[in-house]
């Protein structure tokens, strides 16, 4: 080899960009460059002779003399591991180390090589990393307390009926982290009559927890003047595309309905605006629809239809509205809860249920899906208790 290719080597030794030494088996060093005294900032003459681990942290030392040393003893060689160097300021220095043994001529270790390569970017990486990783869940947090918030907000704390009537509600959201669409309501508009909706506004996130807001303030103001459901639903159109103009249109699916006391049970009287139907079961055992087919979505166009029925609740029967989180659940992948008609048969399991015993048992049903609960589901369930 030539003496220039003797100095570029002496050189690369000297000013490698990243710490050289060589030690005995003992671990002390007997040669280091020029890169690891400026790292550490000790003279030559005063880190020759100190052993490796003598210039590490306290949990270096103690992974080198039970795990490091060993493993170098064993196989010859050491890859990757993490430790911090002690600087004569006493600073850390973060680095990789890697290190091989030496061999005789006859395959006897000898002397130890090692490497160490400044590991202060990656560290501050990682530091960040961690930090951003920290500040993104932090924000998850929020988000998830600002949505249950606003989604508590969206749906009634508490149902109160008027006497002689009972019910019960459940509301499933499909993600934490989103507000969902759904909304329902049963509230009193004087001494004899009650109003009640559930619908379903178009998207999700705050878009939706708007038009949301809006659709039951609206639908609650237009039933304290007008006792016809689908006038109320009318109003409900005009304002949604006064507000939300064609380049942000937002609509929802949604039966509004009134209900008055009568000698024995209630009246009833309900218009959906292309909402699933209602189901209503009855105090001889049956479940059937109410048939609303032709109402139209609110919001989407000048001039809806909308259809209304009227009917007589009866002691034993409940009226069941709900969401299509509900019957489109995924069975499988190919197959939604409804596809057969199972709504109907599944009501009709649980005819004679009051509307808490029905909740219970939707609830149970919601569960059995599994992640095949796709959308948020809102279930309202109002029933005439059976006479003694």
């Amino acid at each position: 080899m030539s003496s220039f290719a003797h100095a570029d080597a002496d050189d690369f030794f000297t000013h490698a960009p990243c710490g050289l030494a060589l030690a005995g088996l003992d671990s002390r060093l007997t040669e280091v460059n020029e890169t690891l005294l400026r790292w550490l900032g000790y003279p030559r003459e005063q880190l020759l002779g100190k052993r490796f681990p003598d210039i590490l942290n306290a949990g270096g030392r103690i992974h080198y003399e039970t795990h490091f040393s060993p493993l170098l003893q064993m196989h010859g060689e050491l890859s990757g591991i993490t430790v911090d160097l002690v600087a004569a300021d006493d600073s850390r220095i973060p680095v990789f180390v890697t290190a091989n043994a030496k061999r005789d001529s006859d395959g006897n270790p000898v002397a130890l090589r090692i490497t160490a390569q400044d590991a202060r970017d990656r560290r501050s990486y990682e530091r960040e990393l961690l930090q951003a990783r920290r500040n993104a869940e932090a924000e998850r947090e929020r988000a998830q307390v600002f949505a249950a918030t606003l989604q508590r907000s969206l749906v009634p704390p508490r149902l109160v009926p008027p006497e002689g009537l009972a019910a019960a509600a459940h509301y499933h959201t499909s993600s934490v982290h989103e507000v969902g669409g759904d909304f329902y309501d049963l509230f009193p508009l004087s001494r004899h009559r009650w109003g009640f909706f559930l619908g379903d506004v178009s998207g999700k996130g705050a878009g939706a927890a708007a038009v949301t807001s809006l659709t039951r303030y609206t639908l609650r103001a237009a039933a304290v003047y007008n006792d016809d459901p689908v006038t109320v639903l009318q109003n409900l159109n005009t304002v949604l595309r006064t507000e939300f103009q064609s380049d942000d249109p937002r609509y929802c699916t949604v039966i509004a309905g009134m209900i008055t006391t009568a000698e024995t049970g209630f009246d009833v009287e309900l218009a959906s605006g292309g909402h699933p139907p209602a189901l209503l079961l009855t105090n001889d055992g049956e479940a059937r629809y109410i048939e609303t087919t032709g109402g139209q979505a609110v919001g989407l166009l000048a001039e809806p239809r909308f259809v209304s029925r009227q009917f007589h609740f009866a002691p034993g029967d409940t009226l069941v509205l709900y969401t299509d989180g509900l019957t489109e659940a995924r069975v499988d992948r190919t197959k939604r809860f409804d596809d057969d008609n199972a709504l109907l048969e599944f009501a009709r399991t649980q005819a004679r249920a009051t509307p808490t015993e029905f909740i219970t048992a939707v609830r149970t049903l919601l569960r059995g899906f599994g992640a095949g609960l796709e959308d948020d589901t809102a279930v309202l369930a109002l029933g005439v208790p059976r006479q003694r």
